[in-house]
């Protein structure tokens, strides 16, 4: 019987950790471009001492554990590092949801950044195994991939009921070409709600999740690709772009590592 808590070789889980680590650097050098956090995704205060500072050196970070994560004898510790990290970029949200819990908005911004966070722990559970007597021990291994995955599957049910509360500006997203922006909105919005459902509940898990990283990818190629192609020197929108991509990407990591038949049993 495979032991739990034996690291899964870095291949095995190509080629979602590549697209995620793209997402990572991409965000690290407009963090250092920019010598600026990535705007309503990262709300650290203004009033923060050494802002500009503390932002460079998070896009440090991310730029060098994205390259980390796809080299072999650096990838242990980059998702090391990584796993704080965005536990701590989630937890800038949680104010919002504390001060403006009937907000749907503060339940979006914390979501999304849930399901990055859900792909950063799943490389955690697999790339780096700890000691059974380490505090982190119950975030690795087959236990800590199946956290992540309803941390995943709790959190995309409120993005997509984002898409039912702010129905006209979702549809403002939507490219001039496709028609029927409303009914998109309301159908992706129940894309994202399903997929939550079925990973939570194990209905077509794998297929679910993978539909949401799909879902997502298709956002950020058909919406946030064109708009940096018709205006290429705005900030937001590299931000908004690297953000999808690296959300997407997370979300194909949690795909990536759900069985093909998840187990009946704690025991199966």
């Amino acid at each position: 019987m495979p032991n739990p808590r034996r690291p899964i070789p870095q291949p095995a889980q190509q080629p979602t950790l590549t697209l995620f680590a793209i997402g990572m650097v991409g965000l690290g050098i407009l963090a250092l471009l920019y010598r600026d956090f990535a705007l309503v995704w990262q709300p650290v205060p203004a009033w923060v001492p050494a802002r500009a500072a503390i932002a460079v050196a998070t896009g440090v970070l991310m730029l060098l554990c994205g390259l980390g994560l796809l080299l072999r004898p650096t990838a242990k510790l980059s998702a090391q590092i990584l796993f704080p990290y965005l536990i701590a970029w989630a937890l800038l949200k949680l104010p919002d949801l504390l001060t403006a819990p009937l907000v749907e908005g503060s339940w979006l911004g914390f979501g999304e950044l849930a399901m990055l966070l859900a792909g950063g722990w799943t490389l955690f559970a697999r790339l780096a195994p700890v000691s059974p007597a380490s505090p982190l021990a119950f975030a690795t291994g087959n236990r800590g991939v199946r956290l992540a995955r309803i941390l995943f599957a709790l959190w995309v049910i409120p993005v997509g009921l984002s898409h039912f509360v702010y129905v006209d500006g979702t549809a403002g997203f939507i490219p001039a070409w496709i028609p029927f922006h409303r009914f998109f909105a309301y159908l992706t919005g129940a894309g994202h709600i399903a997929s939550g459902l079925g990973v939570l509940f194990g209905i077509l898990p794998r297929a679910a999740a993978w539909a949401e990283a799909a879902m997502l990818a298709i956002f950020t190629l058909a919406i946030w690709a064109p708009a940096i192609a018709a205006a290429p020197a705005t900030r937001l929108l590299w931000t908004a772009f690297f953000i999808s991509w690296a959300i997407a990407a997370a979300v194909a990591v949690v795909a990536r590592n759900i069985p093909p038949k998840l187990p009946t049993a704690p025991n199966s």
